[in-house]
């Protein structure tokens, strides 16, 4: 039996990025939602319910580019340059708010400066974020084996769009996020902020789901071709599902069905973004094969993965679990 491995990677790197965005999604919703809580006292609650777990989180962020790199480096050589503004945004926007988690707890005088680092990190990170996805999702031009396109290439409406998209959406994870960790006043405020950004994530992600398939004709093809639509209509179908079931949770006031909803809604997402994508690493042109390194070095890699993808799930699982609960005022990570 011949092993794909190629395909095998691209699984894996695809679970490690779905997983950052769904773990580090709710830390830079917290950031995001930082001027919208009602004060000082108020948004250090909503950082200690992070506190324990958001550094852990930026894990599969490391897994998926260093696994990028090593796994495919050609399509590692083509997107960088396609990308380099938005990665160097995304990085300094992740420093920032990882230092003024640290900072803020620690100074009297500048706290409001590090109070909006923290914000302004989160939302540069979580914006960069988006217009990169947009960017692939339209395509990008390749020239023999290098990036052959514009210096603003990636600065696009679509772009644009799937970046409030993102940014909107990671919002409504942090409020749903805290609607499942506080008590009290942050809890009634998170549940009001959930109910429009709901709303709002749902057209947005309407928006995207129009645009994204007059992008290209093979994205065309897969949503709305035969048979390939028939199966690619089970997706917005369970979409519509955990729509739902996120709405339900918010009005009967229930508390960890709202994330466990807008989760699914970001599962559901990310895989009707992998049936426009699939087979193609970087749409239109490069294949998951044609990116991937030689099998030998995939086999190789595959031995360590097999090891340390467990031990990340594991400490991951524990974390969560031993920081389970609901955080209260009177207490304090730091």
């Amino acid at each position: 039996m011949v092993i794909d491995y190629a395909f095998i990677w691209a699984g894996l790197i695809a679970v490690a990025v779905l997983m950052y965005v769904l773990l580090d999604g709710f830390d830079l919703g917290i950031g995001i939602l930082f001027p919208f809580l009602r004060d000082h006292n108020e948004r250090m609650l909503a950082m200690n319910s992070i506190a324990p777990v958001w550094d852990g989180n930026e894990t599969w962020l490391v897994l998926g580019g260093g696994g990028l790199f090593a796994v495919f480096p050609l399509a590692y050589a083509i997107v960088m340059p396609a990308l380099y503004p938005l990665i160097i945004a995304m990085l300094l926007g992740l420093i920032f708010r990882g230092v003024a988690f640290e900072f803020v707890h620690r100074t009297e005088r500048m706290k409001f400066f590090w109070e909006v680092a923290f914000w302004g990190g989160s939302l540069v990170a979580a914006i960069a974020q988006g217009m990169a996805l947009g960017t692939l999702v339209q395509g990008v031009i390749v020239s023999g084996r290098s990036y052959g396109g514009g210096n603003w290439d990636w600065a696009t409406p679509f772009s644009l769009l799937t970046a409030v998209a993102l940014v909107v959406g990671y919002a409504t994870l942090g409020a749903t996020w805290l609607i499942m960790k506080t008590e009290g006043a942050t809890l009634a405020r998170a549940r009001r902020m959930a109910k429009p950004l709901g709303l709002a994530l749902l057209a947005l992600i309407g928006a995207v789901s129009i645009a994204t398939p007059m992008l290209r004709p093979e994205y065309l093809a897969r949503w709305f071709g035969w048979p390939s639509g028939l199966y690619s209509a089970i997706v917005p179908l369970l979409l519509a599902g955990a729509a739902w079931m996120l709405w339900t949770g918010l009005r009967d006031g229930l508390t960890y069905r709202p994330f466990l909803a807008t989760v699914a809604i970001f599962i559901l997402s990310y895989i009707g973004l992998g049936i426009s994508f699939y087979p193609h690493l970087i749409p239109p042109s490069v294949t998951i094969w044609e990116a991937a390194a030689p099998d030998t070095s995939l086999e190789f890699l595959l031995v360590g993965a097999v090891v340390l993808i467990p031990m990340i799930l594991a400490y991951t699982a524990y974390s969560y679990w031993v920081f389970r609960g609901k955080v209260r005022p009177d207490e304090s990570y730091h």
